[in-house]
């Protein structure tokens, strides 16, 4: 299928910038609207290599459009997406996503090891048999995430929980170089989130990038390294230790954070 968006690409005899070359994911000028209002305007960031990135902000902030639109799920008015310095319909198979559970049709017919094989598609293509190497495939990866005893159940007898892990499966099956997930610990409990958390740094440990959309503030100096705070327009990126001040915060979430809250949070971070 053809990109729904534009390329990204140097002009006659210009040079792709470094920053752009080496990232995972360099979103530049990214603009989409479903209406008269944009939902992000001029967006900008540049995912660090081997490294874990929050995206955060307020509801309808734009953060899984971002997301979707980077991917194309989207059509953005202006702007692209380069996936480790190539333009995305070239590295489609670097990428692994995780969509929202709530956009999930859970009541579909399908069992926990058939979702995992989803994650094969590729490699599978629509005529190909499943081999035995492949069932194995997807087994390690349901078994890293605690679900491979699970894996002839359908998916819709599961928990909330339990369909995330199942999900966080199927994106481990691409073995990609760059996961983008879209709020992977929302609506989940305490011991999936320490599953969830566990599985993405190893994916760090082993040299690959993560950027989650994420909505817990309390947990965002805990489990990455950098943010990238958006409200429909860049707000700041980088380091947690830079990025996540009182200043940005505040701009960023405005008077939905009392100033107490933000003291907090920032504190917490050092």
């Amino acid at each position: 299928m053809k990109d729904a968006m534009p390329e990204l690409v140097a002009e006659a005899g210009q040079q792709i910038p470094d920053a752009v070359s080496h990232s995972p994911l360099a979103i530049r000028g990214m603009t989409v609207s479903y209406g008269e209002e944009p939902a992000i305007f001029s967006i900008d960031l540049t995912a660090e290599p081997g490294a874990m990135t929050a995206i955060i902000g307020p509801n309808g902030a734009g953060k899984s459009t971002l997301l979707k639109a980077a991917l194309g799920i989207v059509r953005p008015l202006s702007g692209a997406a380069m996936v480790f310095g190539k333009p995305l319909s070239k590295q489609r198979a670097h990428i692994a996503y995780m969509p929202q559970r709530a956009s999930v049709d859970w009541d579909f017919p399908t069992t926990v090891i058939d979702v995992a094989l989803m994650g094969l598609s590729r490699e599978l293509g629509l005529l190909r048999p499943v081999r035995a190497r492949h069932k194995a495939r997807a087994l390690a990866c349901l078994d890293r995430v605690g679900m491979a005893e699970f894996a002839d159940r359908q998916i819709g007898q599961l928990s909330g929980g339990q369909q995330q892990r199942v999900f966080l499966a199927r994106a481990l099956a691409q073995d990609a170089e760059l996961y983008l997930l879209d709020e992977p610990f929302a609506g989940v409990d305490a011991a999936t989130e320490r599953a969830i958390i566990d599985v993405l740094k190893q994916l760090r440990a082993e040299g690959k990038t993560v950027v989650a959309v994420h909505h817990d503030l309390s947990t965002v100096s805990e489990y990455f390294e950098n943010v990238f705070l958006i409200n429909r327009r860049r707000i700041a990126e980088g380091p947690v230790g830079t990025a996540f001040t009182a200043e940005n915060l505040q701009e960023a979430y405005g008077g939905r954070l009392a100033a107490g809250q933000i003291e907090q949070l920032v504190l917490g971070r050092a």
